[in-house]
């Protein structure tokens, strides 16, 4: 049996890594559970080279470097991790929450749920014989390797669009296709897309797959409504049609649940006293599912689990310069 921490936070993403620095700051013994095999969350796993736009301060900034800079703050202090778990099960006995895993099971006085939109996987390109070949990806690992070579991007959202003009400005002759005319991204980066050397493709849905040894070296796409076959030649195709995520055993937490997502109060309490949420895994009315909303969740949700361990406790300490 573990020892009992103040705060156990499920997730270890960008809001469960600012948690448990900013809980450190307020004394409290925390832990963070995460079911990956290394911290971050979707920015560090599968959007390393992203450019992410809503955190405040940083004008151009990667999941990678955000990764990283959360980790060189919580560095800051000696935090409990564990990785590779998967919290099965919450039951609350009087004044303390046993969280058991498939490994273990953990003693918490608290409990804050930063556990995003759960556990995720990319959306697979549903094409045959496409997770037998090296050069179709779903992230990107370091786009420099990259660089004055023929790459083809699928999607229409935010990160398609970025990588896009990301393999565009390291040298790359990049291609986009896109299913639709009109993209999904924000209104200021498909105004650079457009402006950029990117080659656009709508509306076009891949079609098949040219091969040779255990490489793509051509795509077929197809014209929507249309008899239209394009041949795009192919070094390194990547995929970006979003993810699919798993919220696992969380129904059966005994939480109050707007469809797969956990509602909260003003404190980002949830309906079981003593257990909290944070980030893109909580819901309220108004609600935007932004890194930065949940930067600004995060500390909420510490200052009233503080509360509620000693009610003594102010709920809201002095400014953070002063701690």
């Amino acid at each position: 049996m573990s020892d009992i921490f103040d705060i156990t936070i499920i997730g270890g993403g960008p809001v469960g890594l600012f948690a448990a620095f900013y809980a450190h700051l307020r004394q409290a013994k925390v832990k963070v559970i995460d079911s990956l095999p290394q911290l971050g969350g979707q920015p560090e796993i599968l959007y390393p080279e992203k450019t992410i736009l809503d955190v405040p301060g940083f004008s151009n900034i990667t999941g990678k470097e955000l990764t990283e800079s959360l980790l060189k703050q919580l560095a800051t202090f000696e935090t409990t991790i564990h990785l590779n778990e998967t919290v099965l099960d919450i039951e609350k006995s009087e004044n303390l929450f046993t969280l058991r895993t498939n490994k273990t099971e953990h003693l918490t006085k608290t409990v804050l749920i930063a556990m995003g939109g759960g556990a995720f996987k990319p959306r697979a390109l549903e094409l045959e014989g496409a997770d037998d070949f090296d050069n179709i990806h779903y992230h990107v690992a370091d786009i420099k390797q990259y660089a004055n070579q023929q790459i083809v991007v699928l999607g229409g959202g935010d990160s398609a669009v970025d990588w896009s003009l990301a393999f565009d400005q390291v040298g790359s002759q990049t291609t986009i296709v896109h299913r639709r005319d009109n993209f999904r991204a924000l209104e200021h980066s498909v105004e650079e897309l457009k402006a950029s050397n990117v080659t656009i493709k709508t509306p076009f849905l891949p079609s098949g797959l040219v091969t040779e040894s255990d490489k793509v070296t051509q795509l077929e796409i197809t014209k929507v409504k249309s008899d239209e076959i394009v041949l795009l030649p192919v070094d390194h195709l990547f995929v970006n049609y979003g993810f699919k995520s798993s919220v696992g055993n969380l129904k059966q937490w005994g939480l109050e649940l707007n469809r797969h997502k956990i509602v909260v109060d003003s404190k980002q309490a949830t309906s079981v006293p003593g257990i909290f949420a944070a980030g893109d895994c909580c819901f309220y009315e108004g609600k935007v599912d932004l890194i930065a909303t949940g930067f600004g969740e995060a500390p909420t949700a510490i200052n009233n689990a503080i509360n509620y361990i000693n009610p003594t406790e102010k709920v809201q300490p002095k400014h953070s310069t002063s701690l």
